[in-house]
């Protein structure tokens, strides 16, 4: 019976009464050691007679060794793999060691780990209880919650228990239940239950000492019960600590071959029975010698397993222990085992630099990083830096260290690494590396002016000797330049790659002359500079670019240079390379570029769907610099609806950091003061825009805004400041959509307004949204110059238009005019737009089902259960009026 825990039981009780009625998810309990999770999660399984129970523990040396706790989670159903998506199955067979090969990106295995635990739900109910999930790695942690958080339609439920003063396990998202010490009656209810006798001076006192913790009041009343040579302290310690001197106690009475065997099973990481007696044999240990240890409560052992009934008797046998006799233990452990943990074990038991075993750990590094666990690359290069006896390695080492420390979100360590090898190496090669991951950690944690900064600095070194490497180094800096809008920087970015002097054939050769290209444009040459960016544009749309930074970049360009099919080629086939690939960190990275191109060819659902998914994974992921910078879109889209609230500038405070964002975002207000009717507010932020560090970027797209804008406000001049560089990039970008912005701005300015409308119009070819606003234009202008009939067919034309769209607010305007021509149109209650009906993420499923693809394919693109993509179905059809999901296709069309 555990006591004082009514509601905790209650919430378990709810947990697993929804995974039966087929809905699931995770929960955290999280709470000091011995307060009471381990208790709880044992009641679940207890209670889950019916459900299939999968019962996996942290165990603190196994982070070094990646998807060690998934693995030994998974085991009893390793058969199961072969069913899964063929990525998916090899990603999770090189995971674990199963087969040759690389894991590639560690969301592929969350993804694996997604699709393996809802084919076990399919059988029957499942529950997954990991104790001491702080411990679990990070690598196999980061796959399961990937996919517990995906659960929440399926029969699944995934509860892990953490304790809170061992390190950091972060869940967001997920619910925590915090485990509070118990009310002084359950604790006294529990003290009764264990001594009912005690004096009741000593029982003062361990019910103070023990402040609520379950365990301590089980362990503190054995201890004082058993008359062990324990006492009590005299100050007060933390409890954990308390508890664990209690066990150390009692330890410490077996005989010392009982304590040495619990030291090699405490050194131990895979709970082996084998794999401790063997190396028990090679320090003359027995079976028989364990015997104590059992008799006296400290461990368990069944069938191959040797468990500690609690991690704190864990933590007491090895940090207790002799240093002689855990040297001993590590290298008894090395001797037996032939995986990975061998070279743990030989790092474990040696105090002075060994460059044998440095490079053992190197080795295991590399092979870490075949199963895709950056943070075991990270430890493993760092201990092997630390066992280096030469200052070069050892330098070396570390950048390989801290660029791995990056990948896993440990953005302190990368710096910190990286620091110390600049320190240590004089090679240029290798300093100019570690400069490169200070300065992407500066760009997550400062801004991308001081990323720009420092990458141009490291990359100065090497233009003559590394150019390649230069390069790469170069163009990174200037893409962080540019979304600074810091224009020296890209100068400067430009004169070093003028330096360079590269193979003809190297891919790189377009990268270095699109990003010279950029420098053209600031500097006036805006023929020069489209030429070189096209060649880029052309370059990565044809494959020929294979660098995701500098494809990144190529698609930013194409957008600066009007090819706006181009970047949607080049950011659509990263999208779908990162869902292929499994490389969830880079999602929102190809989805933030790719949403903002959508939104400059009014593709506006499409363009909320690949935003709303960018968000949500970057909080998923915890990357908090591109969230923030990515708040512009939504409410750029926000404004285009009229919606006020969602272009709140509170709200976009956060993009501030990232000049060209903070530009989209003042567009956004703009746009919302210009559809609303308040002009003068329009034309200064559109002033701000116009004239700001980003106006030569697409931005340079809402100068037909400030046209609008300053023109209602009475201020022609202002009206016309920025048309002409708008006309020279038309002329110069040579497309279509461009030259007809510069045609409407100029149908604003002159009384030659008709033939710059008509021309316009028959340039819109495409883009609904800019067809429509200057539709409304033109009939605005028709209207006042007594053109009613024509003035009445366009407007009725850009009502339509806007309100498939969703432009509620310029819907609105358009109602307003016919209103003046004495027409009454009534409000669309729903967008003509069935799509638009449909949530975000019901979009996405209903195009890719429409295209033929099956709830397995889909589930594995979206990184979703196939149970999830059915119910977004399900849902998706009544609102698109359908039943079958053949009409799927029928019903959209080409949009499919």
């Amino acid at each position: 019976m555990i006591v004082g825990r009514a509601a905790e039981l209650a919430r378990i009780e709810r947990l697993l009464a929804e995974v039966r009625a087929g809905d699931g998810g995770p929960l955290v309990i999280r709470g000091e050691a011995g307060i009471g999770k381990t208790a709880l999660l044992d009641h679940a399984a207890a209670r889950a007679a019916d459900l299939r129970v999968l019962r996996g523990v942290g165990i603190e040396s196994e982070i070094r060794v990646p998807y060690a706790g998934l693995h030994l989670l998974l085991h009893p159903f390793l058969d199961r793999i072969g069913g899964l998506p063929r990525p998916q199955a090899e990603a999770l067979r090189a995971a674990f060691g199963l087969a040759d090969g690389q894991a590639g990106e560690r969301f592929l295995v969350g993804a694996a780990t997604l699709s393996l635990l809802s084919e076990l739900a399919a059988d029957r109910p499942l529950l997954c209880l990991v104790d001491d999930a702080q411990w679990f790695g990070p690598a196999s942690a980061d796959a399961l919650l990937f996919a517990a958080r995906r659960l929440r339609v399926e029969p699944v439920a995934v509860v892990f228990a953490v304790r809170a003063d061992a390190g950091p396990f972060s869940a967001p998202g997920i619910e925590v239940m915090e485990l509070p010490p118990l009310d002084r009656a359950s604790a006294i209810a529990l003290l009764d239950e264990r001594a009912e006798g005690l004096a009741g001076q000593t029982r003062a006192r361990v019910l103070a000492e023990a402040c609520g913790n379950p365990l301590a009041i089980i362990e503190f009343t054995a201890a004082l019960t058993d008359r062990r040579a324990w006492s009590l302290p005299v100050e007060p310690l933390p409890v954990a600590r308390q508890v664990q001197d209690a066990y150390r106690a009692r330890i410490v009475e077996l005989p010392e071959a009982a304590q040495r065997l619990l030291v090699l099973a405490a050194a131990d990481d895979t709970a082996s029975a084998s794999v401790v007696m063997g190396a028990a044999l090679r320090l003359g240990l027995s079976v028989a010698d364990l015997a104590a240890a059992e008799q006296a409560g400290l461990i368990e052992w069944a069938a191959d397993t040797i468990r500690f009934r609690h991690p704190l008797i864990r933590a007491a046998a090895y940090r207790g222990a002799p240093r002689a006799w855990l040297i001993a233990a590590h290298r008894a452990l090395a001797d037996t085992l032939d995986d990975d943990r061998r070279v743990w074990h030989l790092a474990a038991a040696t105090g002075v630099p060994d460059e044998r075993i440095a490079a053992e750990l190197e080795q295991a590094a590399g092979r870490a990083e075949r199963r895709g666990g950056s943070a075991a690359v990270a430890s493993a290069l760092e201990r092997a830096a630390q066992l280096s006896t030469d200052r070069e390695q050892q330098g070396r080492r570390l950048i390989g260290a801290a660029r791995a420390a990056y990948d896993a979100g440990w953005l302190d360590r990368a710096a910190e690494s990286s620091a110390a090898a600049a320190r240590l190496t004089t090679d240029e090669s290798l300093l100019a590396q570690a400069t490169w991951v200070r300065a992407q950690v500066a760009y997550e944690l400062e801004s991308p002016a001081a990323a720009a900064a420092l990458m141009l600095d490291g990359a100065a070194r090497i233009v003559g000797s590394h150019p390649e490497q230069a390069v790469s180094i170069l163009t990174d800096a200037m893409g962080c330049a540019k979304d600074a809008g810091a224009h020296d920087l890209i100068r400067r970015g430009a004169d070093h790659l003028a330096e360079v002097s590269l193979d003809p054939d190297s891919e790189l050769l377009p990268v270095a002359e699109g990003m010279i290209g950029l420098r053209d444009l600031l500097d006036g040459a805006t023929g020069n500079g489209v030429a070189r960016m096209a060649e880029l544009v052309a370059a990565a749309a044809q494959g020929r670019v294979s660098g995701l930074v500098e494809r990144v970049l190529a698609g930013y360009l194409a957008l600066i240079v009007a090819d706006d099919e181009a970047a949607t080629d080049i950011f659509a086939a990263m999208v779908a390379q990162a869902r292929r690939e499994g490389s969830l960190a880079w999602l929102p990275y190809a989805q933030e570029p790719l949403a903002i191109t959508l939104l400059l060819r009014g593709r506006f659902g499409e363009a909320e769907a690949a935003v709303t998914e960018a968000l949500s994974v970057s909080a998923e992921l915890g990357q908090e610099t591109q969230r923030a910078i990515m708040t512009a879109i939504p409410a750029w889209l926000a404004a285009v609806t009229g919606d006020a609230d969602g272009v709140r500038s509170d709200l976009l405070h956060d993009a501030v950091r990232h000049p060209t964002n903070a530009a989209l975002a003042t567009w956004a207000l703009g746009l919302l003061d210009l559809c609303r009717g308040r002009h003068e507010a329009a034309a200064d932020r559109l002033e701000a825009v116009c004239s700001g560090p980003a106006r030569h970027d697409f931005l340079i797209r809402a100068i037909p805004d400030h046209v609008e804008a300053a023109v209602r406000a009475g201020r022609p001049a202002q009206a016309a400041t920025y048309v002409p560089r708008l006309e020279n990039w038309a002329t110069h970008t040579r497309q279509a959509h461009a030259a007809a912005l510069a045609h409407r701005c100029r149908a604003l300015l002159t009384d030659d307004a008709e033939a710059h409308y008509e021309a316009a119009l028959k340039l819109h070819d495409g883009r609904p949204y800019d067809h429509a606003r200057t539709t409304l234009l033109y009939a605005e202008w028709l209207r006042r110059h007594r053109q009613r009939t024509r003035a009445r067919t366009h407007l009725a034309e850009a009502l339509t238009a806007f309100e498939q769209l969703g432009a509620r607010a310029w819907a609105e305007r358009a109602r307003a005019e016919l209103a003046v021509l004495g027409d009454r149109p009534v409000a669309q209650p729903q967008h003509r737009d069935p799509l638009a009906r449909l949530t975000a993420q019901e979009r996405q499923v209903v195009r890719l089902a429409a295209a033929g693809l099956s709830n397995r394919d889909i589930a594995a693109q979206l990184f979703l259960s196939p149970r999830t993509v059915g119910h977004h179905l399900y849902r998706a059809y009544p609102k698109l009026g359908i039943t079958k999901r053949m009409e799927l296709a029928e019903f959209l069309g080409p949009e499919a």
